[in-house]
């Protein structure tokens, strides 16, 4: 009997779909990728509930006939190739044919378009792959997409979709990259009836401005360079715009976004010694390439691309990112060019025979160890210092204690007796003492205890902030002077989506509109409210969870790592007293939130064997 046969076209479509679409953005991408291959000079993308609900691409193009409307859901049906030759010279975003019968097997869409020739359109429905009903209607010319209830016959891949918040940003981020590389075109982006972004045609520099706002265009500097190999063009930013995480870089070949850590690298390398090891810079990269030199026909998402000359484009890169530093005086430079520059006097010895060279008195005769020996200052009384203290033996004794503690505490006194330093030992075991103002040493039962400080102050306020927020009982500094807070669209609307929990740590924010924010209030004492608002905007984005215990730990930890004491700082014994009280009455004080050891205990064995 024979068992192997052909599956229907209906679940060979949904086989396509687990790897075409993934979520919502992924419709997204693929429609707008169509709409500028229609040649649409206006796309317009509107979204209901992140897309669950609904999500409409409306775009100006030539649109499709009554024929290529049915055939664009059919599988491999494809107006961008004929033959394979065809791939080698690509100039379209997609190619493969699986796109719409993929997004139409998943759910329910409804296409209405029209060619210029045409007078009338055509509007066609199907569901779940299913032609459901096709009728003549008036509509203007181009196309309009609109995908309803998505993965309503796949469940399984409909539970597994983030919170509206999440896959909006990632909605957003694939709106982003589209728009980014077709400046040009005209893009609007509105979610459940509220205008997000409008992008007026124009050049690359206006359509980064439109984006992630004029903050950014300050910190860039031109990219270009053409040889027979590769053209590139773009944007890098200026060393002074490197940040710890969250930077936007982005890498564009052929009009086609592009994941390469190769490439990457090299920009960064390009940075070396001029930014903190770790640190990302801002950059938009374009790439022109013959298309018969790379391969784009990986992955079904078109982001990893195979280049025949990689290594020569990652030196291409590298020099060109070094020229535009160098060309724009980002790199510090030594001048020579002192051509009308005020004349400064060089040394002249003569006429200064008169002046004495002035010298140091030493007496080769002072021994600081003997109480003979010739002192520049008067002996101090120390008796009086210590009068009223006890008496004058226990007054000398506590400073002598005090001065030890505050200088080496484990240095010997020669003035005092074995015994007496045995006892003081005694006396001083429930002391703190800092170590190179980072660590604080103190004597337990079991040996000495060694604390990271900065690290103990992490753990204390951080379980202090999920209280806070899991109580609301946070109390606000109102700012004499508000600060202004600009995002990108993609972290405006994240940061919509998490002002409650941010309110709920102390921060008073009032929405101004489009992508920018007022900060109010603070927590009592924070300083750079802006930056470390940016800094949660950025941990909850890459935390990319739906979970809202995940989302207050996240913000919780970026809150009490900008407000822990740093490394070095200077602690007091009262201080140090207060911080490892804290600690222990933590939930959790061996590690840190992102567990990292907090404390360590070397044992009073480990010590003795050091000694034998």
């Amino acid at each position: 009997m024979d068992i192997i046969h052909l599956l229907p076209d209906s679940v060979a479509n949904q086989i396509a779909a687990g790897e075409v679409v993934q979520r919502p953005a992924s419709v997204i991408k693929e429609l707008m990728e169509n709409a500028i291959d229609a040649g649409a000079s206006t796309v317009d993308v509107l979204v209901q509930d992140a897309g669950r609900t609904s999500i409409q691409v409306i775009d100006d193009g030539k649109g499709m006939t009554e024929t290529d409307a049915r055939m664009a859901f059919e599988r491999h049906a494809t107006s961008k190739i004929a033959k394979a030759e065809d791939l080698f010279t690509l100039q379209t975003m997609g190619f493969r044919g699986e796109a719409l019968p993929s997004i139409a097997a998943v759910s329910q869409v409804k296409l209405t378009t029209r060619t210029a020739e045409q007078e009338l359109g055509v509007q066609l429905c199907l569901e779940g792959s299913r032609v459901v009903s096709q009728e003549v209607c008036s509509c203007p010319v181009g196309a309009n997409f609109e995908v309803s209830n998505l993965f309503f016959n796949v469940p399984a891949r409909r539970k597994f979709l983030k919170s509206n918040q999440t896959e909006l940003n990632n909605i957003i981020q694939d709106f982003e990259r589209i728009a980014l590389v077709n400046p040009s075109v005209a893009f609007t982006l509105s979610s459940n009836g509220n205008r997000l972004m409008q992008l007026p045609a124009g050049g690359s520099l206006q359509r980064i401005v439109g984006i992630f706002g004029k903050r950014l265009s300050e910190q860039l500097l031109p990219l270009q360079v053409e040889t027979s190999l590769v053209k590139i063009s773009g944007f890098v930013g200026k060393p002074e715009a490197a940040r710890k995480k969250g930077a936007s870089q982005y890498l564009f070949v052929n009009g086609r976004f592009m994941r390469h850590p190769r490439f990457h690298y090299a920009v960064m390398e390009a940075f070396s010694h001029l930014i903190p090891e770790g640190d990302q810079v801002p950059y938009f990269i374009f790439f022109q390439v013959d298309p018969a030199n790379i391969d784009v026909n990986i992955h079904p998402t078109k982001t990893e691309i195979k280049f025949e000359n990689e290594q020569e484009i990652w030196s291409i890169i590298l020099a060109a990112v070094r020229d535009a530093l160098g060309k724009f005086n980002a790199v510090p430079t030594i001048d020579f060019d002192v051509e009308g520059r005020p004349d400064i006097p060089t040394y002249d010895a003569r006429g200064l025979s008169d002046v004495k060279v002035p010298r140091v008195q030493v007496n080769p005769s002072y021994n600081p160890f003997s109480s003979h020996s010739e002192r520049s200052k008067p002996a101090r009384q120390w008796e009086k210092l210590f009068e009223g203290a006890g008496g004058k033996e226990q007054g000398a004794r506590e400073y002598q204690k005090t001065s030890d503690l505050q200088g080496n505490p484990l240095a010997l006194c020669p003035s005092l007796p074995a015994s007496s330093l045995f006892q003081e030992s005694q006396e001083i075991s429930s002391q703190h003492y800092q170590y190179k103002g980072q660590y604080i040493l103190t004597a337990v039962q079991s040996g000495l205890m060694m604390v990271d400080q900065r690290r103990a102050h992490i753990r204390i306020l951080y379980e202090r902030y999920m209280k806070q927020m899991q109580e609301h009982n946070t109390a606000t500094q109102g700012l004499l002077f508000p600060e202004l807070l600009e995002l990108s669209p993609s972290d405006a609307a994240l940061l919509t989506g998490i002002l409650d929990d941010v309110k709920a740590l102390g921060f008073d924010i009032t929405p101004l509109g489009g992508s920018s924010f007022s900060i109010v209030g603070t927590p009592s004492g924070q300083a750079n409210p802006v930056a470390v608002v940016q800094q949660m905007v950025e941990s909850v984005k890459q935390q990319d969870g739906a979970h809202a215990d995940a989302l207050h730990h996240q913000l919780a930890l970026v809150l009490a790592r900008s407000n822990a004491i740093e490394v070095g700082e200077v602690l007091t014994t009262v201080q140090m007293e207060t911080l490892i009280g804290d600690l222990f009455q933590c939930s959790n004080p061996n590690l840190t939130p992102n567990g990292k050891t907090i404390l360590t205990i070397l044992q009073q064995e480990q010590i003795d064997k050091m000694f034998n």
